[in-house]
């Protein structure tokens, strides 16, 4: 497999162009056209996140003999929809959308279907329309178990200690997934919270409570900043459920202005997904305690093979035809399995399985 950090260089060595494009609904083309292009609408690049998947994504298509147009919308929602109408106007063979508001691309998606484009919602579920072929993503319910198991194990909960003071964080009340992931955290979760063995002092326990607006750690390091100075002025905070790296790390920022990290006052257990170079540098020193793991070369290639099969009159292979009810339909999906990744094991997991080096994790 290819080295994730260097695709990252090169992709950075080009990214004012492609940037400037992206932001005003333009986009980068890539490949060979034997095979049809394919449109792509991935979210923004400002998460790292989503600059891999874009060129994993392309990466694959050619692959399969598909030239790619590649756009971001910046997390605008109405930006995303007129690069969508523009992929369909410009007659791409296939949609590849990772959607920014899950809830907004019905009217654009009706005009692919009269166009007799197929669909592959792309990591977040594309909520209220039929016109959604298939959904490619990850466990997502999965993930929010591994974070919760992670709490679990580390503070000893099963073993009878408690009680200890945790905070809950969510992602953006737009992504499909922020529920998918709460709810597998608040499974494992719940019965110690009903035990008083996990006590939230903030009471912001209510996933409306909890949002972060586009997954933003700026964001997140400021709530967590008017949570502790608040409401643990004569406490500490044992652990904080964070459900994304990016927002693990603004957590992180406002716990150390309060002074976390010291020998007198340690870090929290706090969660985190993607593993992000900055956490997982985080984690080797220390500080994050874990993230969730999802090798989007994975899904990446699940996605590029769906679009190879549908427009070849296949049907692709799946795993789950049922749980992912958008509202309009229940739309056929195929789930990865995500992994959790501490300091035990990102080695064996991260550097072995070729997603880093070890010379980028120093």
């Amino acid at each position: 497999m290819h080295n994730r950090r260097t695709v990252l260089a090169a992709i950075v060595g080009a990214a004012s162009s492609v940037l400037t494009l992206s932001a005003c609904g333009g986009e980068s083309s890539t490949g060979s056209s034997k095979g049809g292009t394919i449109g792509l609408a991935m979210p923004t690049q400002a998460s790292e996140r989503w600059i891999t998947d874009g060129k994993s994504l392309v990466k694959n298509l050619q692959g399969n003999g598909y030239k790619a147009k590649l756009v971001y919308g910046e997390n605008d929602p109405a930006t995303q929809v007129s690069q969508i109408e523009n992929l369909i106007t410009q007659g791409v063979s296939a949609l590849i959308i990772a959607a920014i508001d899950n809830k907004s691309l019905s009217k654009v998606l009706q005009k692919a279907a009269d166009a007799k484009i197929p669909v592959i919602s792309y990591d977040r579920l594309i909520l209220g329309t039929e016109n959604v072929t298939y959904y490619a993503s990850f466990d997502n319910e999965q993930v929010g178990r591994l974070q919760a198991r992670y709490i679990i194990d580390e503070l000893g909960l099963e073993k009878g200690k408690g009680p200890f003071n945790i905070e809950l964080f969510a992602g953006a009340s737009d992504d499909n997934n922020t529920k998918y992931f709460f709810d597998g955290a608040l499974h494992l979760l719940q019965p110690f919270l009903d035990s008083n063995k996990l006590v939230v002092q903030s009471g912001q326990t209510a996933l409306k409570q909890i949002t972060t607006e586009h997954w933003d750690g700026g964001l997140a390091q400021k709530r967590m900043n008017s949570i502790l100075a608040t409401t643990y002025k004569s406490r500490t905070v044992d652990a904080v459920l964070s459900p994304y790296d990016g927002m693990s790390i603004g957590v992180l920022a406002a716990l150390k202005t309060y002074g976390y990290g010291s020998v007198s006052k340690p870090l929290p257990v706090i969660t985190g997904q993607d593993a992000e170079l900055a956490s997982v540098k985080s984690i080797i020193a220390g500080q994050q305690s874990q993230t969730v793991y999802k090798d989007t070369r994975q899904l990446a290639e699940v996605a590029a093979s769906m679009v190879d099969d549908v427009l070849n009159g296949r049907k692709p292979q799946l795993n789950d035809t049922r749980t992912y009810d958008n509202g309009a339909k229940v739309v056929p999906a195929y789930l990865l399995q995500p992994i959790s990744v501490d300091k035990t094991n990102y080695d064996s997991v991260l550097v072995a399985g070729g997603y880093y080096t070890d010379a980028e994790l120093k």
